[in-house]
């Protein structure tokens, strides 16, 4: 469906308004989704986010500042973020022993579990929206969704 129908817009729009319009209104339809999936675990998209970051790290503890630089919403307060893991022990948070400014996340067995769970899921969603694109035209998109947001 076109993003003038999607709005029931009377006018026309030009193609540079209609990108905005379109990833817009297409992250929106695509968060909306997800949240459906992680809503029974009590999960934001951010602690989502924070949750795989720490997975990535294989074992390894995390500062708030590696967190942070990995967020996909860089406006994410990781601290809030944490905190709400750690009522959920799905964190573990130490003082540093040798920076004792610095603040070390490690994820937890719950955490990894929970991720394990959520996985088959979250790979069901991605190929959801990915049906309808062929192999070439999902690579082409990623291509020029970078195009379009690395000016």
């Amino acid at each position: 469906m076109k993003i003038e129908d999607v709005l029931k817009s009377t006018i026309t729009y030009d193609n540079s308004k209609k990108i905005i319009l379109n990833v817009l209104y297409t992250q929106n339809v695509i968060t909306d989704n997800f949240n459906e999936i992680l809503k029974p675990y009590e999960l934001s998209g951010e602690q989502y986010n924070v949750l795989r970051i720490l997975r990535g790290q294989k074992g390894n503890p995390a500062n708030m500042c590696v967190i942070q630089e990995r967020m996909l919403a860089k406006t994410s307060n990781t601290t809030r973020l944490v905190d709400k893991l750690l009522l959920k022990k799905f964190v573990t948070r130490n003082v540093c022993p040798e920076n004792r400014r610095k603040i070390e996340v490690l994820i937890t067995q719950k955490g990894l579990d929970v991720l394990k769970e959520l996985d088959p899921k979250v790979i069901a969603h991605e190929q959801f929206f990915s049906k309808n694109l062929s192999s070439e035209e999902i690579v082409q998109l990623n291509q020029l969704l970078e195009k379009y947001r690395n000016q």
